[in-house]
C-alpha cells in the first residue's frame, strides 16, 4: 500500500465530529475546543504516517477504522491537556525550603481561606467603613506591620525590587546614592542593585572594596548632591575571611550629621528570631528599625513565609513621600496579596510561627525528618517490589530562595532506584506526573528530601512512582 492510498484513509474532520463518542465530548467541553483537538490529532497522524507508514500499526491494520480510533484517542489526550492548567500544584521534593522556580512559600491554610474569602466577592479593599467614602488600601496591614516592626508607618507593593525602586525615586532621583561596593549585590533573574538604582534615576556611588568598607569611605563621598545612604543586607551570598563593614547604628550617625536619608534593603526580611531554631543570627527587620535606619525594604515571600510582596517600613514622613509618588501606582499591591499578607502577618502577631510552613521546614528536627523518610521508603518499597528500591539516607537541605547562604540543614532524603531507569529518566518520569514530583540528583542518585513534603505529598508521591512501574 503507497503512502498516498493509506493518507488517503485518514478521517475527515466533519465525519469525526459527527461520530457519536465526539457528539458526547462536545456536550462537555464545547465544539471549538473539540474542533481544535481533532484537527490537531489528524495532523499528528499524518505526519506519523509519513515519517513512517508502520508508526501507528503495522501495514495490515491500517484501516479507516483503526485510525479512527487512533485519532479517538489522541483527541482525548488533547483534551485532558486543555483542560489542565500550565501553572499547576508540584511536590517539592529539592530539600530547597525558599525554591524561587517552584514558588517560594507555600501558604498556611488560614491564609489560603482569608483569600478564598476576598477573592470570591466585594471587599473594602479602598474604601473606609468607617468614614464611608474611599480609604487606603495600605491601612488593612499597615497597623499590623507598625505593631510587628516598631515602625512609625509601613506600605506595601508587588515585590522588594519594586520597593527599592520605588523608594529611590521617589527620594533620589536626580541625586547621589552612596552604597558599598561590597553590597551591589545581583538578585534574582541577573537583576542587580546598580541597575534598579539606574532606573530610578539616582546616581551611584560605590565606595569602599568588594571585601572592606570603612565609615571614612562614605563620609569622603558626601556632598551637597547626596541625597540617601543605602546599606544592603547580603542576604544570598556571604563574603568572609579578611572583610569589614559599617554598622548601622554608625550610618545613621553619618546620616543624621548631614541631614541625609539612611535606607537598608534587607532583601529577605524576617521577623523573627531563627536563632531560636538552631539557624545562625539573620537580622530581623525589628533590628534596623531599632537601629534608628529611616526606611526599610523587604521581601514577602521568603523568610517570612508570606506572599509576594516589597514591604517598606520607616518614618512616618518619608513613607508618606513614597505613598505620593507616581510610580507606586504601578507598583501598587493587589487584593488577594493583601489578603494574604494580612493573614500571615496576624499569625506572627499572635506568635503562632509554627503555623507557618517556611518556619516549619526550617525547624524540623531529625527525628521527625526520619520518620517521614523511613515512612516514604516504605511505601515506595510496597510499589516497586522487585522492579527498585528506595533506601533513607543522610544529606544536606538548603533555605534557598537567597536567604542565609551558606547555611545547610542536615536532612533525611529517600535515595529512588528504579532498575532500568537512570536517575534523569526517573525526574523525567515524575515532572510529567499528573501531580509532577521535582526532586534532586546527586552521585548519580535520584533523591527526595522529605523536608520540604508533608504527609500528603509522601502519599502523592508514593502514588506517582506506583504509575511509573506500572509504565515499565
Amino acid at each position: 500500500m503507497s503512502l498516498n492510498e493509506t493518507l488517503r484513509k485518514l478521517p475527515k474532520i466533519g465525519d469525526l465530529i459527527e461520530r457519536p463518542e465526539i457528539k458526547e465530548l462536545v456536550y462537555f467541553y464545547g465544539k471549538n475546543v473539540v474542533l481544535k483537538a481533532a484537527r490537531e490529532a489528524v495532523n499528528e497522524l499524518r505526519e506519523q504516517l509519513i515519517l513512517s507508514e508502520t508508526s501507528c500499526h503495522s501495514k495490515e491494520k491500517l484501516t479507516e477504522e483503526n485510525l479512527i480510533k487512533e485519532a479517538l484517542k489522541i483527541i482525548i489526550k488533547k483534551l485532558e491537556e486543555y483542560k489542565s492548567f500550565s501553572l499547576k500544584k508540584v511536590i517539592n521534593a529539592t530539600g530547597v525550603v525558599l525554591h524561587t522556580n517552584l514558588g517560594r512559600a507555600p501558604l498556611p491554610k488560614e491564609v489560603l481561606e482569608n483569600i478564598n474569602n476576598i477573592a470570591s466577592g466585594y471587599s473594602n479593599l479602598e474604601f473606609d467603613l468607617d468614614e464611608g467614602e474611599r480609604g487606603e488600601r495600605y491601612s488593612h496591614v499597615k497597623n499590623l506591620l507598625i505593631d510587628l516592626t516598631g515602625a512609625e508607618d509601613a506600605m506595601v507593593v508587588n515585590n522588594n525590587a519594586g520597593a527599592v525602586l520605588l523608594c529611590l525615586s521617589a527620594l533620589s532621583k536626580g541625586k547621589e546614592v552612596i552604597v558599598s561596593r561590597g553590597e551591589l549585590i545581583e538578585i534574582g533573574g541577573s537583576f542587580r542593585i546598580p541597575d534598579v538604582m539606574l532606573q530610578s534615576g539616582a546616581k551611584l556611588v560605590e565606595v569602599g572594596t568588594t571585601n572592606k568598607t570603612h565609615l571614612y569611605d562614605y563620609e569622603r563621598a558626601i556632598n551637597e548632591n547626596t541625597s540617601l545612604l543605602l546599606k544592603v543586607h547580603t542576604s544570598n551570598y556571604r563574603i568572609i575571611g579578611f572583610t569589614s563593614s559599617v554598622e548601622r547604628y554608625e550610618l545613621k550617625k553619618l546620616a543624621e550629621k548631614y541631614d541625609l536619608v539612611f535606607m537598608e534593603d534587607l532583601g529577605s526580611g524576617v521577623l523573627v528570631d531563627l536563632r531560636k531554631y538552631g539557624i545562625p543570627y539573620e537580622p530581623t527587620v525589628q533590628d534596623s528599625v531599632k537601629a534608628g535606619v529611616d526606611v526599610v525594604t523587604f521581601s514577602g515571600d521568603k523568610l517570612l513565609g508570606g506572599p509576594q510582596a516589597g514591604i517598606i517600613v520607616g518614618r512616618r514622613e518619608i513613607i508618606e513621600k513614597i505613598k505620593k509618588h507616581p510610580l507606586n501606582r504601578a507598583l501598587r499591591i493587589d487584593k488577594l496579596t493583601l489578603a494574604s499578607l494580612e493573614a500571615i502577618l496576624k499569625i506572627y502577631l499572635e506568635g503562632n510561627m509554627e503555623k507557618i510552613p517556611v518556619i516549619k521546614m526550617i525547624s524540623k528536627d531529625l527525628e521527625t525528618l526520619q520518620k517521614d523518610a523511613e515512612k516514604l521508603a516504605e511505601g515506595l518499597n510496597s510499589i516497586l517490589k522487585e522492579k527498585g528500591n528506595a533506601v533513607v539516607l543522610d544529606d544536606l537541605s538548603e533555605v534557598g530562595g537567597g536567604s542565609l547562604p551558606g547555611v545547610q540543614l542536615p536532612t533525611k532524603v529517600v535515595a529512588l532506584r528504579v532498575y532500568g531507569l537512570e536517575p534523569e529518566e526517573i525526574s523525567k518520569r515524575l515532572r510529567s506526573a499528573k501531580i509532577p514530583v521535582i526532586g534532586r540528583i546527586n552521585k548519580n542518585e535520584y533523591l527526595l528530601d522529605v523536608r520540604t513534603m508533608n504527609e500528603e505529598d509522601i502519599f502523592y508521591t508514593i502514588d506517582m512512582v506506583g504509575k511509573i512501574v506500572w509504565e515499565i
